[in-house]
């Protein structure tokens, strides 16, 4: 089933609505679809290299949306969409966890759940569950949102459609070092400053 949803996505960058199914795919996904919009971004700004930098802001504006749609999911109907959405993705057990990562740290939950495929929908859905400052989490939304689509998007405008097997192979890995270089850079500033 996932591969067809996958395919299904992936048939949006051959059509002259690829804009706008990135846009919705990337709201939905950050509040209860299961494909990334990571895979749409690459096929679209593979096709047109130039325009790798506008998908990446179409995405970054739909993710953000899509995470206050599941910040209202969380805050408003936790009991009868929430925990469904949690469920269907098997994290239940982990709601209680990421209640403790809010609780130490705040948006800094929002901002690696945001840049790594950690699953963004259960962050969002969690952080208006536990009512967590909404102008921090719309600010670390765009934040990580942003840099995670802005890499790949990026990375494609510089190199071309060349560097697309490359993300595919490495995105993981990229995502998780530019999280500790993101972490280390505000440690520095927190502690030199």
């Amino acid at each position: 089933m996932l591969r067809r949803l996958y395919d299904w996505v992936l048939h949006w960058a051959e059509t002259p609505y690829g804009s706008w199914a990135l846009f919705l795919l990337a709201f939905s996904e950050s509040s209860f679809f299961p494909i990334p919009p990571d895979i749409l971004l690459i096929a679209l700004a593979v096709a047109i290299p130039k325009k790798s930098l506008k998908y990446a802001l179409i995405c970054s504006a739909g993710s953000v949306l899509g995470g206050c749609f599941g910040y209202l999911i969380g805050w408003q109907f936790m009991a009868s969409v929430g925990t469904r959405i949690v469920d269907f993705y098997g994290l239940t057990p982990k709601v209680e966890y990421i209640e403790v990562l809010y609780n130490k740290y705040d948006a800094w939950a929002v901002g690696i759940a945001g840049f790594t495929p950690i699953p963004y929908k259960v962050f969002t859905i969690a952080a208006g569950a536990f009512k967590i400052n909404f102008f921090v989490f719309v600010m670390a939304s765009l934040v990580s949102r942003s840099a995670r689509f802005f890499l790949v998007g990026g990375l494609i405008y510089i190199f071309g459609p060349g560097i697309q097997s490359f993300i595919d192979k490495y995105f993981n890995i990229l995502a998780t070092g530019f999280t500790v270089l993101l972490i280390a850079g505000f440690l520095i500033i927190k502690y030199l400053l």
